[in-house]
């Protein structure tokens, strides 16, 4: 088994050809390149590994998306379209193809762990996942990466999966999925959906039928910072996880919360990822050691975003 002290890093520099259009759109390339690079000049580069991830084949992918969204994503990759639905969602020839790896990147994180390969695993991928739903892109996501990731953990046997979300949205996706099982938990800490988008993520949702109890929603208003955060990690949050009693857990680790970030009105601070880094171990420890993965979601402002990812790996590590 790898040292204890190694942080797994699942990228491929492939994923940087992910062609948003430049100009005003915040998904870009540099958000990968940017926390590399601010990596390699940290404390825990000594502890990095960087492994390469296979695509997510197309049974993967459907265990949660269906096939007619996925002829619909080639077939407007192919004719050459720069964007589907709405301009948010750009795309370029090589998009299908690299969504597919993006998603590969979850599914090669739980290899590693199930082989004991690793400890520790963060997947710094593109394009994002959380947003995207069963037949549609939406929010920069085409394919969600932490649904199909949590169904192939599923389908080694971890079936109690717990999807926790600190992004700045709510991961309207991952809800869709989920909100109807007895088998996984939702979690999920965002803005204000009367205020953020994309307009979902109310308290009040706790999940439907069978599932009911299965989503916890705690949107928080603009201008929360850490203490409020922390209190929730270390309350309503943690008292469901004893409830639930997950096998996996599964994070969203979106960072456009952080204070520097416009695409949402928080105010964390940097040391707050630290801070939900180390209460994620903690869970890990209690609940199932070696059975956590994480995926990048969010975080624009490029130099918040680096040293927010290096502090959560800490707090993690």
């Amino acid at each position: 088994m790898t040292s204890h002290k190694h942080i797994t890093i699942v990228t491929d520099s492939s994923l940087l050809d992910h062609d948003t259009g430049g100009g005003d759109h915040p998904e870009v390339p540099a958000r990968l390149t940017s926390i590399k690079e601010y990596l390699s000049a940290s404390s825990v580069f000594s502890k990095i590994q960087y492994v390469t991830p296979d695509p997510a084949t197309r049974g993967q992918i459907t265990s949660f998306h269906t096939e007619s969204w996925l002829f619909r994503f080639e077939e407007s990759v192919l004719s050459g379209k720069t964007y589907i639905d709405h301009p948010d969602n750009q795309i370029g020839y090589e998009s299908f193809e690299l969504a597919m790896l993006s998603a590969g990147t979850g599914i090669s994180a739980i290899d590693l762990l199930e082989q004991g390969e690793t400890e520790c695993v963060f997947c710094l991928t593109r394009p994002p996942g959380h947003h995207a739903e069963a037949n549609m892109p939406l929010g920069f996501c085409f394919f969600n990466n932490c649904v199909i990731a949590a169904r192939y953990w599923q389908s080694l046997g971890s079936q109690r999966v717990c999807i926790f979300d600190f992004d700045a949205h709510h991961g309207n996706g991952i809800q869709s999925a989920f909100e109807h099982e007895t088998d996984t938990l939702y979690i999920s800490i965002h803005e204000h959906p009367s205020f953020s988008y994309p307009g979902t993520g109310w308290a009040e949702e706790h999940g439907q039928g069978a599932g009911t109890g299965t989503i916890l929603n705690l949107p928080v208003n603009p201008g929360t910072g850490d203490e409020q955060v922390i209190a929730l990690l270390d309350g309503p949050v943690l008292e469901l996880l004893e409830s639930f009693k997950p096998e996996a857990f599964i994070i969203a680790a979106g960072f456009d919360g952080h204070g520097e970030d416009d695409m949402s009105g928080l105010a964390y601070s940097t040391n707050l990822y630290r801070n939900i880094g180390s209460r994620i171990k903690q869970w890990e420890k209690q609940f199932c050691p070696g059975h956590v993965v994480s995926l990048l979601e969010g975080g624009y402002a490029l130099t918040a975003l680096a040293p927010s990812v290096e502090a959560y790996l800490d707090g993690l590590s």
